[in-house]
């Protein structure tokens, strides 16, 4: 289950990033916390959920050309040292009292554009990690596992320290946390990566990197399903503080729990997939775990109970990391590694990319018509795309080979059920 950790550099960076992490998700609640204490405003969540993200979105696809042809090494040392300096200026206005919305706007922008390099970059950067492509299915496991090992651990502390020191302490923390990531990543001895040496306009490059996604079926129907599901489904993450304090009659504690639930969910998830050896059964999770996410969203909506909801939420994020992860490890065994950026970079527009437009539509319709309702649509709309895909299981299956290995892209375009 944890035989990536053989790998010395994937080794230093899963020590540092799951104490960078845990600080981020502390920072990521008491940001939220803190807007609707000024705000009162679930549309306001929403909206500065939009800025955070919709960099992403706009820019993912040039980042990811750009990442085939630099060291990802580097451009990930360069991010997260922009993120911490971004962290500490949280701390700053906190504690000289001068922070206000249109700071956080300010500062969730240009945060938004760091993620629109980190993230493709560091989906990618495993392959550089872990030398032997057997283990890459695991590596990318155990990162879902550091990530909602983190998202466990990091909203429960915040929701105590939110409660007794206010958020100022959990900016500070997570401003801290980079040392640790950024001292990992400087420790590596990494192998210089195959860079894209292209002559190309950046344009071309990009449009060969969405053609080559959207001719391998598997691949197309992957991307569309995790864009459905992060654009209607996702974003109750932004709904939970509100869900917290105006159903559930709660306080921050109540709200640091859920998003903790969540995160323990999400952690056994990830546990299920890194003890998986070969990666032929996950193409076969993808949509039965979106069901999984999209029931357990239906039920948390009608949950009036803290107790009960705890325990449905956490079953959420069973659903939605085993859905997330699975088609990351399918879509990095199949994918060619000179275009390796290029396509993390249209999954990052998938999962992170589409969330902008979501946290915007999901805090508009919550006031509209209400949390609850909010929420059931978003399971419905997961559940429906999951048993759409149910019909194209068949383009994943024939993938599956005696010893587990799917192949890469080019290699599976050789076979017409794959292209027809």
């Amino acid at each position: 289950m944890f035989r990536s950790l053989n790998h010395r550099n994937y080794r230093l960076f899963f020590s540092g990033q799951i104490i960078s992490l845990t600080g981020s998700w502390m920072q990521y609640v008491a940001i939220a916390w803190l807007i609707y204490r000024i705000t009162d405003s679930v549309a306001m969540l929403g909206l500065i959920g939009f800025a955070g993200q919709i960099p992403i979105f706009i820019l993912s696809p040039f980042t990811g050309a750009l990442i085939d042809r630099w060291s990802r090494h580097k451009v990930l040392i360069i991010t997260q040292i922009i993120l911490m300096i971004m962290a500490f200026m949280l701390v700053y206005l906190f504690y000289t009292s001068s922070i206000e919305i249109w700071q956080i706007f300010v500062i969730s922008i240009v945060s938004g554009i760091t993620h629109s390099f980190d993230i493709p970059a560091r989906q990618s950067f495993v392959i550089d990690m872990v030398e032997n492509k057997e283990d890459l299915g695991n590596a990318i496991a155990l990162n879902s596992l550091l990530f909602n090992g983190a998202m466990l651990i990091g909203p429960s502390i915040a929701g105590i320290l939110l409660a007794s020191s206010g958020e100022g302490i959990c900016f500070l923390v997570n401003g801290i946390s980079y040392f640790f990531i950024i001292s990992s990543l400087v420790l590596m001895k990494v192998k210089p990566a195959k860079v894209l040496k292209s002559k190309k306009n950046i344009l071309k490059d990009i449009k060969e990197g969405i053609s080559y996604v959207f001719d391998c079926i598997p691949m197309r129907y992957i991307i569309l399903l995790l864009a459905l599901a992060n654009l209607l489904a996702v974003p109750y993450t932004v709904l939970l503080p509100a869900f917290a304090k105006d159903i559930l009659a709660g306080g921050s504690n109540i709200y640091g729990f859920l998003v903790g639930a969540s995160g323990f969910g999400a952690l056994l998830g990830a546990l299920y997939l890194a003890s998986m050896k070969t990666p032929e059964k996950t193409g076969k999770l993808i949509p039965w775990s979106a069901i999984i996410f999209g029931l357990g969203l239906i039920i948390f909506s009608f949950s009036r109970y803290n107790i009960f909801s705890i325990i449905i939420i956490g079953a959420v994020g069973f659903g939605d990391m085993l859905h997330t992860a699975a088609s990351n490890t399918f879509i990095q065994t199949i994918t060619d590694d000179d275009k390796r950026g290029r396509v993390m970079s249209l999954y990052t527009m998938a999962i992170v990319g589409t969330a902008p437009f979501g946290s915007l539509l999901i805090g508009e319709l919550a006031d509209l018509i209400g949390i609850p309702n909010t929420l059931m649509i978003g399971g419905a709309a997961c559940i429906t795309g999951a048993f759409i895909f149910i019909k194209k299981v068949p383009y994943l299956r024939i993938l599956s080979t005696p010893d587990g290995y799917v192949g890469t892209t080019s290699e599976l375009k050789t076979d017409n059920r794959i292209i027809n």
